[in-house]
């Protein structure tokens, strides 16, 4: 399912000079992991419950267990990592829809320049950008990973562009298209296609030339009737069971026209979807990022969920400007994705700064001042007459009526889905990461601590909780599971919920921050419990057929820990306003949240599990701990300009964002290709004529 994939060359030049210097993810002690298990899961289970997992774990460790660390080990003497295969089938072999289950989501700020608060003009930019990001990654310029002085695995970089999620009887697969050279954009659910590069890979459009195409595409899709939109959406598809949707992508590949159409959506470099919208709430706005907004017109399906496109990486601009990324997630991770939003954000502020002064540099190596250039039109000769056609074609489908029932059926199936969730945010703004350093805590850990009691204080009980650890300090490094519920979290939360004094609380907040950051260490070193038995469960499944599973996979501990309630993820700097994904499972909560200098962002969804009041009495417990520590601090009450210095001190213990300060935890320790063909693409669809400005 990954060899493809695996053939993208990650050696040489700037991008990857890291790369052969990179350790191996290790495999951990099969002792230690079954202790770090049994202190995971223990939280969370009654005493009768906890004594037969142990008898279950300290069974496996006895028996079956050594014998299955060796087969790992021995499996893994030829692999980059021991889990990246089973990791990527996990992704790949569920047949559950990729919306609001595995793609997530990130709003990005408003960009500083107000006239580029329009979207054709906002989503050009970012296009631009993202061109030459994309330019300076194929021409191994751009700068690789480091955190704090510890370089990073770039190999997922290779599997954000120009990729595809494709779905067969058998699961899916990931496609890439190395020498792609075109974008597609979607207005209206109509499929548009348009060249970027040319045949030597350099950029050949610049802004105001990409401007001109959306605006045409825009006109065109505004012709669509609005009872034909909902009709022709085979974006839509994307969202479907992934077996409806192999069924049905297998119906369209029998005409020449849908398969050809079909190769050019999935060997594109990214798409941009343009949506007729402008969210009048934040939850709205993060809602039409994460799954499209529901809404009918007589019966009619017209809400921006049928404009996407779900297998790839999208780039999402309403009609005001707002923009966001919905990314398919397999191959990357979201601290992948942020550098990547961060590079593009800092572009589009720099090319106008050299608006102003023609010496501003760009942060991309490669950067050939698309921007200011003629591009192919300005030139004397015809871009056709070149080889290169740089306007956009709509691609037309032709409708069979089980593709005309797939479709019809995937959106109410969709509709279904989207008002089954709901999506809430707290944009807190009484303190953020200046406060709680100064505070002498850990921003991240002080964070998760807040879900364990705002959790506590609604249900009375503590649950699974799941926040993802960056271990991309090792080569093909992912992330690995810090089990947040701890029995030092869950002490502090029933004290905190007690008639203990102040001091109390804070000792056992104290106590349980100093255990989760302890905790995440060792996951940032590859040292939790996770990966490694889900990679001996995974590896046992496949060698030991017709056998019978060893009890600690079979034990309702092992179900209980993998169910995860509470699920989070900590991703963000300033380029990103709003983070999210749903739920992972039917009764949990899909918690994502950027820790701002003075802030906390949230964005919470749920299966209408009462989203809106675990977000206030997540913020009822930031105000009251905040109280706590500030009597704490200052006894006798704190004046103006006591005030005002507490912040000048904090401002100077902080030195600014990097790409990873507020993002996924990293540690601080030293079969199927496919090949773009751009002579067949270019010229599938019905060619726009472009409008003037």
């Amino acid at each position: 399912m990954i060899e493809a994939a695996r053939n993208i060359d990650t050696t040489g030049g700037k991008t990857f000079q890291y790369q052969d210097k990179l350790p191996n993810l290790p495999i951990p002690d099969l002792k230690n992991t079954i202790q770090r298990y049994l202190t995971a899961v223990k939280p969370i289970q009654t005493p009768q419950e906890y004594e037969k997992t142990k008898a279950a774990a300290e069974l496996f460790l006895n028996n079956e267990g050594p014998k299955l660390q060796d087969e790992l080990k021995k499996y893994a003497t030829d692999k980059m990592s021991y889990i990246e295969e089973f990791w990527y089938d996990a992704y790949l072999q569920t047949t559950d829809p990729v919306v609001l289950n595995l793609n997530p989501f990130f709003l990005l700020e408003d960009d500083p320049t107000p006239q580029r608060n329009d979207q054709v003009v906002r989503a050009a930019s970012l296009i631009c950008s993202t061109l030459t990001f994309i330019e300076a990654l194929r021409a191994k310029t751009l700068e690789p990973d480091v955190f704090r002085g510890t370089p990073l695995c770039m190999s997922q970089f290779t599997r954000l562009f120009a990729t595809s999620r494709v779905p067969t009887d058998n699961g899916c697969y990931i496609a890439p298209a190395e020498e792609s050279r075109h974008i597609v954009v979607m207005a209206r659910s109509q499929c548009y296609h348009f060249e970027v590069f040319d045949e030597n890979g350099a950029v050949v459009m610049n802004e105001k030339e990409i401007a001109s195409n959306l605006r045409a595409i825009i006109h065109d899709a505004t012709q669509v009737p609005v009872t034909d939109i909902a009709k022709n959406a085979i974006g839509v598809l994307t969202t479907e069971n992934r077996r409806n949707w192999a069924r049905l992508r297998t119906e369209l590949q029998q005409d020449p026209v849908n398969n050809d159409a079909l190769q050019v959506v999935d060997k594109a470099l990214f798409v941009v979807c343009l949506d007729h919208v402008t969210p009048s709430t934040i939850e709205d706005l993060s809602t039409n990022m994460l799954c499209g907004t529901y809404k009918l017109d007589h019966g009619l399906q017209v809400g921006t969920c049928t404009n996407r496109w779900y297998d790839k990486l999208q780039i999402i601009v309403c009609k005001n400007g707002s923009a966001g990324i919905n990314f398919e997630h397999t191959g990357v991770d979201g601290h992948t994705v942020l550098r990547y939003v961060s590079d593009i954000y800092t572009d589009t502020i720099l090319r106008f700064a050299k608006t102003i002064n023609s010496q501003t540099k760009s942060i991309f190596h490669s950067h050939n001042s698309q921007d200011n250039a003629p591009g192919r039109r300005g030139s004397a000769a015809s871009a056709t007459s070149q080889g290169f056609d740089s306007n956009p074609r709509r691609l037309e489908w032709r409708m069979t009526p089980k593709v005309t029932m797939g479709v019809r059926f995937a959106e109410t199936r969709l509709s279904d889905l989207i008002l089954q969730n709901e999506v809430k945010v707290l944009e807190f703004n009484n303190y953020g990461k200046y406060f709680i350093t100064d505070m002498k805590m850990s921003p991240d850990a002080f964070v998760q601590m807040a879900f364990q009691a705002a959790y506590y204080g609604l249900y009375g009980k503590c649950e699974s909780t799941y926040e993802p650890a960056m271990t991309k300090t090792y080569l093909h490094g992912r992330t690995e599971a810090i089990r947040s519920c701890t029995d030092d979290s869950v002490n502090f939360v029933e004290t905190y919920f007690s008639s203990a004094s102040d001091s109390d609380k804070l000792e056992t907040l104290r106590k349980a921050l100093k255990a989760h950051t302890a905790l995440t260490r060792e996951c940032a070193k590859g040292q939790g419990h996770d990966r490694h038995l889900y990679a001996m469960e995974c590896l046992w499944d496949r060698t030991h057929i017709g056998e019978k599973k060893p009890l600690i996979f079979t034990d309702p501990g092992w179900k209980t820990m993998s169910h995860t309630v509470i699920s989070t993820s900590n991703c963000g700097n300033p380029a990103l306003r709003l983070f999210g994904f749903g739920p992972v499972v039917s009764d949990g909560f899909g918690i994502g949240y950027i820790i701002k200098e003075d802030g906390i962002a949230f964005v919470a969804s749920s299966k209408h599990r009462q989203t809106e009041r675990y977000l206030a009495t997540l913020e009822a417990y930031l105000l009251d701990v905040q109280g706590m520590l500030m009597k704490e601090k200052y006894p006798g009450g704190l004046s103006q300009r006591q005030r005002l210095l507490a912040m000048e001190e904090a401002h100077e213990m902080i030195n600014g964002y990097s790409y990873f300060d507020n993002g996924d935890v990293a540690s601080d320790t030293s079969s199927h290709t496919s090949n773009s063909s751009s002579s067949v693409t270019r010229k599938v669809g019905k060619r726009l004529v472009l409008r003037e400005n």
